[in-house]
């Protein structure tokens, strides 16, 4: 018997809506979800090959612990034990900073990350290493100083703009918008509009382009300051604008001044009056701006962010319809880490501060290897694959091989797992109740708790609960009353009023509540993250219920008689007996709001538009004035950098690394390292070295030969592709390939040729997109992996 069910791509951070038909209790064909209201039955070719993901021969199935002879069996309750007793020595011998936990959520699993993060808080850690950390900190610490939460980030509103702007994105394969295809192709076709896009090379959204601006590698800073320059000279900007609801413009104004615009866009190598004519087209029209890893991973990350964020604003673009945003959202992916207060720590050897609460994963290598007695020696990996995924594979080999301990969660047996004493398996994102926080919008707020689809492996658990578990283990729970475990196999109304008068009388447990809920609901709970689920809604602010009673999801019902849930808790403080108050505790407003979101989102298996903005979203500035803040002093300094004649010496070609290396090229072909199964790419030419036809011609070389690529890092033997797409002098591989199946290697893993030291000077941002690298001939042979 077949089944059409619905659930969402796990593969990149849109989670498109699908519908999956099940077979014997395996996916047998895929389709969107047109019930899905925010990808409306649109997916691309990772989304229909997403049985490959699921069905593999490579499944973890049991407990692994590494032995001299190799990974072996055991239980559960073995390995849990010896991981929580092992945990415990190390952190009480050498103090909470030797401890860190990577990972939290991947792509499409997130609430796994309040369990591994409550562990870390139970530790007494702050490192969070993520891979948010690896893209997008610089952005998010610029959305701090200048709209007054790391959180609270602008994206584009396209739905409602006439003009969109690309800045190192190439949307028609990397997506990193919903539908991103359709609506490049509608702005593209559409003669009321216009696509702008900025990118080195002619990619495939370039070519979709009213307007390409084929600017130099590297020199994203310098263009924008540039267009920035022109329009104060031209006197565009947007003075009332700026007035209303800016400060700090006097203090930048000056930076754009007496600026040589030609020079730059000569160093740039773009026209001058194309640029103009895009800069008066800026200041003319209700425009947008998406900016991507072309930008946060390229020369002068955070700083040529900034300045793009400089332009939103000079143009009056920011928090108005059509321009760039602050989304509403059920929960922010992340808080709020000002490193200028003490409470933010920093790592020891690298002195990096958190941003968004996470910490950058190219500084790790280093943090382990440091030789400090604090130095990081115990690391527990959840949903994540840094071996592979991150820059310097070589480092983070290096690095793991010298830790205390590393436990990974995982699915599969990755480079981390197989490096880890432990390997723990965890239930797919397909065997699970779990959800995305990643779906930003505007105005409406989507969410979407998919439903497990397949029936998981007998031993495999929720990352979740895996997590809770360690820190079981760990010691990290106090002694729990009988009558909340009794609770814990009861209805959630029931569970709530239970925990929450325990916690009326140990409010010092508060940071361990994920992992207390695990542990008390084991019994009772169809799934921890349905728990979770349930106490995001009981906590939710004010903001969350103002926005859902504007979708009309859930009525506002006032039950003023009862008072709210506060009021009745203090009434029973110290009252054990806590049954006596749960029958009235639904009619109170938190409660009721809960539980009938909660129901709603449950029965909407497709995703709902869960909720929708208000229409002043100047209103959702967190500045302590309630004004976008331009003028952010750590810049000054690095701004005095961006000069046509130091930028231009800095690009300089060099003799031994003639070329530069965009070390993440994407491809309808990669998926990261989480697309082991290498079945769903048969026949397509995958993972290649694409070049330009000139340089290709000037070494001798031909299409489909064997080449080395040589970094400072490594080197590597890969197909070279020869195609038009590619600008002279720059050369590209993708990334996610490299992974080992059944024994064979396919492609070439991309970060065998970066350093983890070649990065952001403030966030530790990986500079991918700019890597000096040379091309050497081998000539006809077998593809292999080649090293220094």
């Amino acid at each position: 018997m077949s089944r059409w069910l619905p659930t969402s791509c796990a593969l990149c951070a849109q989670n498109c809506g699908l519908l999956v038909k099940v077979e014997n209790n395996r996916i047998v064909n895929v389709k969107g979800d047109r019930d899905n209201p925010r990808s409306a039955g649109y997916l691309c070719r990772k989304g229909q090959n997403i049985a490959n993901f699921q069905h593999h021969a490579e499944r973890l199935t049991k407990p692994l612990k590494k032995t001299a002879e190799g990974f072996v069996e055991i239980s559960w309750e073995q390995a849990l034990t010896e991981i929580g007793a092992r945990l415990r020595s190390i952190v009480g011998t050498h103090g909470p900073r030797s401890y860190a936990f990577m990972g939290g959520g991947g792509q499409a699993n997130h609430f796994e990350a309040a369990f591994g993060t409550s562990l870390m808080r139970g530790l007494g850690s702050h490192y969070h290493y993520n891979a948010l950390a690896q893209e997008l900190t610089g952005f998010f610490w610029c959305a701090g100083r200048m709209l007054g939460r790391q959180n609270r980030f602008p994206i584009p509103d396209e739905h409602q703009a006439d003009m969109l702007v690309g800045i190192g994105w190439n949307g028609m394969e990397s997506h990193q918008m919903p539908r991103a295809p359709l609506v490049i192709r509608e702005f593209a076709k559409n003669p009321d509009k216009l696509l702008v896009i900025i990118d080195p090379r002619e990619s495939r959204t370039a070519k979709e382009a009213n307007i390409h601006v084929p600017l130099r590698p590297g020199t994203d800073a310098l263009f924008t300051r540039a267009m920035i320059a022109i329009i104060l000279q031209e006197g565009w900007e947007d003075s009332e604008y700026l007035d209303n609801f800016c400060t700090g413009f006097e203090e930048i104004r000056g930076w754009f001044e007496n600026f040589d615009i030609h020079k730059a866009l000569e160093v740039c190598h773009v026209d001058f009056e194309q640029v103009r004519n895009v800069c008066r087209e800026m200041t003319s029209r209700s425009w947008c701006l998406h900016f991507d890893l072309g930008v946060y991973m390229n020369r002068h990350s955070t700083l040529a962010t900034y300045l793009h964020m400089l332009l939103l604003a000079v143009c009056g673009r920011f928090c108005v319809p059509g321009g760039n945003v602050i989304p509403g959202a059920v929960m922010p992916i992340g808080s709020h880490s000002d490193e200028r207060l003490a409470r933010t720590w920093r790592t020891v050897e690298t002195d990096f501060p958190a941003i968004l609460g996470c910490f950058p994963p190219n500084v790790m290598p280093e943090e382990i290897l440091s030789g400090k007695d604090d130095r990081l020696r115990a690391v527990v990996v959840s949903s994540s694959n840094p071996v592979r995924s991150y820059a310097d594979t070589s480092a983070y080999e290096k690095a793991f091989k010298e830790l205390d301990l590393l436990v990974t969660v995982e699915i599969t047996m990755s480079e981390t797992a197989e490096l880890s004493d432990y390997v723990l398996p965890a239930r797919t994102a397909y065997e699970s109740y779990d959800a995305s926080f990643f779906t930003w919008n505007y105005p409406e707020i989507f969410f979407q708790m998919r439903h497990p689809v397949v029936e998981p492996e007998p031993e495999t658990r929720e990352s979740g609960t895996i997590l809770a578990a360690i820190g079981k283990a760990a010691g990290l729970l106090p002694e729990l009353p009988d009558y909340l475990y009794e609770a814990g196999e009861k209805d959630r109304l029931e569970y709530t009023m239970a925990l929450l008068t325990w916690l009326q009388r140990n409010r010092k447990y508060s940071k361990l509540m994920p992992l207390i809920i695990a542990e008390t609901r084991k019994k009772g709970s169809e799934s921890i993250n349905l728990d979770a689920l349930w106490s995001l809604f009981l906590v939710s602010p004010p903001s969350l219920k103002r926005n859902v009673a504007r979708a009309g999801v859930v009525s506002s019902s006032k039950f003023g008689a009862f008072g709210n849930l506060r009021k009745i808790l203090r009434a029973v403080r110290g009252v054990i007996n806590y049954r006596s108050v749960a029958p009235l505790a639904i009619l109170t407003p938190q409660v009721s709001f809960a539980e009938k979101l909660f129901n709603k989102v449950v029965e909407s298996p497709s995703g709902l538009w869960l909720g929708k903005s208000g229409d002043d979203n100047i209103a959702e500035l967190m500045t302590k004035d309630k004004m976008v803040n331009l003028y952010i002093p750590e810049m000054a300094e690095w701004i005095k950098e961006i000069q046509p004649e130091l930028e231009e010496k800095a690009l300089q070609q060099d003799a031994d690394y003639p070329f530069v290396l965009n070390a993440g090229r994407h491809k309808p072909e990669n998926a990261n390292t989480l697309m082991r199964k290498p079945d769903w790419n048969e026949g397509r030419r995958t993972c290649t070295l694409a070049m330009n036809p000139v340089d290709a011609e000037s070494l001798g070389i031909v299409d489909g030969e064997t080449v080395k690529v040589i970094t400072e890092a490594g080197q590597e033997r890969i197909e070279l592709e020869v195609t038009g797409e590619v600008r002279q002098g720059q050369v590209l591989i993708p990334h996610g390939f490299g992974l080992k199946y059944r024994g064979e290697v396919h492609g070439i893993n991309v970060n065998r040729l970066t350093k983890n030291t070649h990065r952001d000077r403030l966030a530790a941002t990986p500079l991918h997109r700019y890597v000096r690298c040379r091309v050497e001939k081998v000539g006809e042979g077998t593809l292999d992996v080649g090293r220094p």
